[in-house]
């Protein structure tokens, strides 16, 4: 029987297309001006010895960022250990200050992480926090519902390393040519404009990543 049946194998396999056996084609080439733009003498926002650098330039109060965060989070546990990924507050002015500045006063308190996504909550689930307008007491109670002393983020919120922090954001920002969020921005050098959606712009990420790590 199974004599029988291998002409009939043979027969099938020499119908295949040569093509459906094939390696799937390589994507299209990254095109500068669509999917990249590069910027001029950039560097990376916190340079780190044999990292490459990913900054997410982003604002708590943006719709936008919030619906990528969960996607965000994922993409993360996929990089490579030679890949940072930097969340930069935008400083654009106005209402965004006020949460740029509790970014850099929770990070320097060592509670960012944990408290990243439940700020993002705050501000677009819960409404427990103001877009507009939110005062250092209002921002200071968030962070102490979330275990955080008081008065000891008041005084960093308020404090120099702030200051400094927030005004270095708001020059390499300015300097990388955003104007909108989210951004991401590899090593410092390409600013992502194209994507269809999160993924695509991911997508996009890792294969400026990849010619990052080729140039090494």
């Amino acid at each position: 029987m199974a004599s029988r049946l291998l002409p009939v194998l043979i027969t099938l396999l020499a119908l295949v297309p040569a093509v459906a056996l094939a390696a799937p084609p390589a994507p299209a080439p990254l095109v500068e001006g669509q999917d990249y733009v590069v910027i001029p003498d950039g560097t990376p926002f916190a340079p780190a010895k044999g990292k490459i650098e990913v900054a997410e330039v982003f604002g708590y109060t943006c719709i936008h960022c919030a619906h990528l965060e969960p996607t965000l989070a994922t993409w993360k546990k996929t990089l490579p250990r030679d890949v940072q990924l930097t969340p930069v507050p935008a400083a654009f002015g106005g209402y965004w200050i006020p949460y740029a500045r509790a970014f850099f006063a929770a990070k320097q308190l060592g509670v960012q992480e944990r408290t990243h996504q439940a700020v993002f909550d705050a501000l677009h689930k819960v409404g427990s926090l103001p877009i507009q307008n939110a005062s250092a007491d209002e921002i200071a109670g968030f962070y102490a519902d979330q275990g955080v002393d008081r008065a000891k983020f008041m005084a960093t919120l308020r404090g120099p390393e702030v200051d400094a922090q927030l005004a270095k954001a708001r020059d390499w920002v300015g300097a990388a040519g955003v104007e909108g969020t989210p951004t991401i921005i590899v090593n410092g050098k390409y600013r992502v404009i194209g994507g269809r959606n999160y993924s695509d712009m991911l997508k996009i990420a890792d294969r400026l990543i990849a010619r990052e790590r080729a140039r090494k």
